[in-house]
């Protein structure tokens, strides 16, 4: 086998809490991640040579070694240089649908996609532990996008605690292309403002944690109640993400005030936006209204629905 091609799918946050500081330097997170059926396609390619090979049509997405995928295909090559040996350089080729810079994990995504895929040509046979672990050293969101699904995420948000998974549930996106937020300087921004209120014992920092597996939400999610999960959703950066970028903010509230919609809220630290819809219908509804309210050529608008896996392979070529 020469060349796999997978599908790499989205996620957002239905509950984002940060509890405190942790010593090295990132945030002690409390998070419900959910997978989405928007998605890339990445095709991983054996190459004859040694080298290391990213495209990409989205303007973007750097091709360097600056882009993630390309330090995953280095963290394989290092890991399993008899591989590499004896099936030479990779080529890895995006066909980018998840907004870029959008708090989606397109990047982590990605990754965690070339991660699968060389595992597959060079006939590794890790499992999804294993290759959960060699992502978290790539991202925090890198582990979650292997199984996908629904899951309790904890630590830095690489410590995962799987849920019943959520599909059929409707959702509308809303990206402005042009709009980026710094997820770094976002939790920064936070620290300074917050951080007083930051649990300070270890051993608390792990109750905290431990109390979002019996929180509301996750009784919703649970009992698959979808008017209860859209409105038990949190997400702690809101508070300095939507005073600083109005436009995060007008997405938000133009959702809230639709009919059809049940709850909204940017995901991770935005800017995207996303509104749970009652169905399909209601979902093509409400972005149609958005749409006419806001004719940007800007601003991307998606419907898509929550889905019970991450990464799956789509086609091998021979």
């Amino acid at each position: 086998m020469d060349s796999i091609t997978l599908i790499a799918r989205a996620k957002i946050n239905l509950y984002l809490e940060i509890l405190g500081d942790r010593s090295d330097g990132y945030h002690e997170l409390a998070m419900i991640l959910q997978s989405i059926d928007l998605a890339d396609e990445v095709e991983v390619r054996n190459l004859s040579t040694d080298r290391i090979l990213i495209r990409c049509s989205h303007p973007q997405v750097p091709t360097d070694e600056s882009n993630i995928a390309y330090k995953a295909v280095e963290l394989m090559v290092k890991e399993f240089n008899r591989g590499f040996a004896l099936h030479g350089g990779v080529e890895i080729i995006i066909n980018k649908r998840i907004p870029v810079a959008a708090g989606l994990a397109g990047g982590s995504t990605n990754a965690a996609a070339v991660l699968m895929g060389i595992d597959l040509l060079w006939n590794l046979g890790l499992t999804i532990q294993e290759l959960e672990e060699l992502g978290a050293t790539l991202g925090s969101d890198v582990p979650f996008c292997f199984a996908g699904g629904t899951a309790i995420a904890t630590g830095r948000g690489e410590q995962l605690s799987p849920l019943p998974s959520l599909d059929t549930i409707y959702i509308v996106l809303a990206k402005y292309r042009s709009l980026e937020v710094s997820t770094p300087i976002a939790y920064k921004t936070y620290r300074s403002r917050f951080g007083s209120s930051y649990v300070k014992e270890k051993n608390s920092l792990v109750e905290r944690a431990a109390a979002v597996h019996s929180g509301e939400i996750v009784k919703a999610i649970l009992h698959k109640d979808v008017k209860a999960i859209a409105s038990k959703m949190y997400n702690d950066l809101e508070k300095v993400v939507l005073p600083e970028y109005p436009q995060v903010l007008q997405l938000r509230e133009m959702f809230a005030g639709l009919d059809g919609v049940l709850g909204t809220m940017m995901s991770g630290s935005g800017p995207s936006v996303f509104a749970i819809c009652e169905n399909k219908e209601q979902a093509e509804a409400v972005k149609l209204r958005v749409r006419t309210a806001i004719p940007d050529d800007d601003l991307e608008l998606f419907v898509t629905q929550m889905i019970g896996h991450g990464i799956q392979v789509k086609k091998n070529l021979v």
